[in-house]
């Protein structure tokens, strides 16, 4: 599987930004999708899931009510939307894959950077 995010960029506090991340490959055994964010000298974390058979979702507290993921299974591609962006937002956003055995798969990332 590979995973190609885009849409990050600069923008200011209480902007929206749409993060898009194309799955390729061996899409078929994906069952669940998810962004996680990362600033340099920290863990990545769980930004927000959704399971590709039913669409279930799942956010981190710091998002719930400002972020938003979906999926179009048309062409295997899954979304963040990210409202009220605050500078805490800022990081590097990737988008992960979990196939067979609980094996996952990355994207390269991309910068989202909020500025106050």
């Amino acid at each position: 599987v590979q995973l190609v995010e885009s849409g990050g960029g600069l923008v200011q506090a209480g902007d929206s930004l749409r993060l898009a991340c194309a799955a390729s490959g061996t899409t078929f055994e994906i069952n669940t999708m998810s962004w996680y964010r990362q600033i340099p000298g920290k863990q990545r974390e769980l930004v927000a899931g959704i399971t590709t058979e039913d669409g279930s979702t799942h956010y981190a507290d710091s998002v719930k009510g400002r972020f938003t993921i979906d999926r179009d299974k048309s062409n295997n591609t899954v979304y963040l939307g990210m409202n009220s962006l605050k500078s805490d937002d800022t990081a590097v956003y990737y988008c992960s894959a979990r196939g067979w055995g609980n094996f996952d798969y990355w994207g390269q990332g991309t910068q989202v950077t909020v500025s106050s």
